[in-house]
């Protein structure tokens, strides 16, 4: 998301207060997946569904990380909400002893709607004790209506009341932009999830490393195509040079390696050939594996059989 979207007021700060500070917030792909899993589990009757958000802060609180979530119960009419405080209690205890590094950081709700109630329930997440005070909390709100895209905003808190009593129900949420990363390891799951789309079946088959390599040839003979047509523009003057662009690419051609291309070839053509060994030794052990476990069960149910057949023998032999 573009940072320049969005306007960061920040007011002097006031002992007590919370700080309302321009912040980046990350949202990790695994989280992100969690909240929409959470979306479609709920009831029909049910507009939106909440959660904790958990992650890790930097240490001044400019940046967050949401990496985990949990959904939280809660019940909401027009007149009141309840949400189920001791499930979070206990739940964010549990998730602590198997992930230490993580802590609260907000919640979410998949709705855009923000009303007296998501100030109500902003206010006991940014609370003291409890909350993550003295660091803002994030909310995080995820649209998961069907046929629309999905669309994600996050917003910070101030507090607006004139009162105490006033204060505990009202707030001002201001947005800060955010980005959604994952990891190299899930690339290819998401990449999966996206051919998915556009099958009626919603259904993909599982990708081989030999496609999945093509898959990726075929990605880096594209950029290469439309880096070479932006260049050619540029040469030709029909096109605005960019320094940033012209770095970027500098950076990247010194990185690549100085060989020729034949000993390129025959480097990979080396590797090829220890991937092909290591896969066929693997599935020489897996083989052999299989045969000594049906060996083995077919030894335990012969060895029975001969001994009772020994047994009767002798039994003759005394007679």
């Amino acid at each position: 998301m573009d940072r320049e979207s969005f306007i960061h007021l920040t007011k002097p700060a006031t002992v007590g207060a919370i700080t309302t500070s321009p912040l980046q917030v990350v949202v990790c792909a695994q989280a992100l997946f969690a909240i929409l899993d959470h979306s479609l589990r709920r009831s029909p009757d049910q507009e939106r569904v909440i959660g904790t958000l958990l992650g890790v802060r930097s240490e001044d609180g400019s940046e967050i990380e949401i990496r985990n979530c949990f959904a939280v119960g809660h019940n909401e009419s027009q007149e009141q909400v309840e949400v189920d405080m001791d499930y979070h209690k206990q739940m964010y205890n549990l998730h602590l002893k198997a992930n230490p590094k993580e802590v609260l950081v907000g919640w979410y709700a998949t709705s855009p709607e923000l009303n007296t109630f998501s100030a109500l329930i902003q206010n006991f997440y940014a609370s003291n004790g409890d909350g993550t005070y003295p660091y803002p909390a994030v909310h995080l709100t995820v649209s998961s209506n069907p046929g629309k895209d999905i669309t994600c905003r996050t917003y910070i808190s101030s507090s607006v009341g004139v009162t105490p009593d006033r204060a505990a129900d009202s707030c001002l949420f201001v947005p800060v932009p955010y980005e959604i990363k994952y990891a190299e390891t899930e690339r290819n799951a998401l990449e999966s999830l996206s051919m998915g789309r556009a099958s009626l079946e919603r259904q993909v088959n599982n990708i081989v490393d030999i496609h999945s390599l093509e898959v990726g040839i075929d990605e880096l003979l594209d950029l290469l195509n439309r880096v070479s047509f932006y260049v050619s523009q540029v040469v030709s003057d029909d096109a605005l040079p960019s320094v940033a662009i012209g770095q970027t690419l500098l950076n990247s051609l010194s990185l690549a390696p100085k060989i020729e291309a034949s000993e390129l070839e025959k480097l990979f053509n080396t590797h090829l050939q220890d991937v092909l060994l290591v896969s066929y030794l693997a599935n020489t052990i897996r083989t052999q594996i299989d045969l000594s476990n049906k060996l083995a069960s077919a030894t335990g149910i012969t060895l029975p059989a001969q001994s009772q057949k020994t047994d009767h023998k002798r039994q003759r032999e005394r007679d």
